[in-house]
């Protein structure tokens, strides 16, 4: 867990702060330390003083294990098992611990080996990593823009829940109504409707720009 979240948390190669990663999996800082220190020790991390942590070689293969076997639980909770693609991420934190390479490996042929989980995010083939997809986020957008929601990056059930009741998830098109300055809301037209996204969790939601609203 430890590992799959310094990767989700890394941006362009920055080294993670302990604090961030701590605040993320709801620990305290010196509970992280400490197993910042025994990933080290065990040659997955490097953690540099005052600046943050860094995954090695082996710890980004490791990480790409469990976020691959995370990714495709998650394809077969919503495609075969029906349940809905906002409420399969915390499912899937259970399970991607359960199974080793052997179970992944044939639930990836099972699926016909999907490029991406239901939130959009691809998914790393069994013998390397694939790098996250860099779109722009929602947050970078402007009044009359129009896009569409690619993938939702890092996701949590929190945040998955909440832009399913706005409506918003890969595929969906909206159009910029407004953006509140000093930090409001986007003010979006999503399928005739308007809703109103918090900046915080529009910086997750990720976008290709489009011409026309189709």
């Amino acid at each position: 867990m430890y590992l799959k979240t310094v990767s989700e948390l890394a941006e362009g190669g920055a080294p993670v702060p302990i604090s961030a990663l701590a605040d993320r999996l709801g620990v305290s800082p010196v509970s992280a330390t400490e197993m910042i220190h025994r990933l080290q020790g065990n040659g997955l991390v490097a953690h540099r003083p005052y600046k943050g942590i860094l995954l090695t070689d082996d710890g980004h293969r490791r990480a790409a294990d469990v976020i691959r076997s995370h990714r495709l639980w998650e394809c077969f909770l919503v495609d075969h098992l029906g349940l809905p693609w906002n409420e399969v991420h915390d499912l899937a934190c259970r399970l991607e611990h359960a199974s080793d390479r052997q179970v992944t490996d044939a639930l990836d042929g099972f699926l016909g080996c999907p490029a991406t989980c239901p939130h959009g995010n691809p998914i790393p083939p069994a013998d390397g990593w694939s790098a996250e997809t860099a779109n722009r986020s929602l947050a970078e957008l402007h009044p009359g823009d129009k896009a569409v929601v690619v993938n939702i990056h890092p996701e949590t059930g929190e945040l998955l829940s909440y832009l399913a009741d706005l409506g918003l998830r890969p595929g969906s098109r909206m159009a910029v109504v407004d953006v509140v300055p000093f930090g409001g809301p986007i003010i979006l037209n999503v399928q005739g409707e308007q809703r109103y996204l918090g900046q915080e969790a529009a910086a997750f939601v990720f976008i290709h720009v489009i011409e026309e609203m189709a």
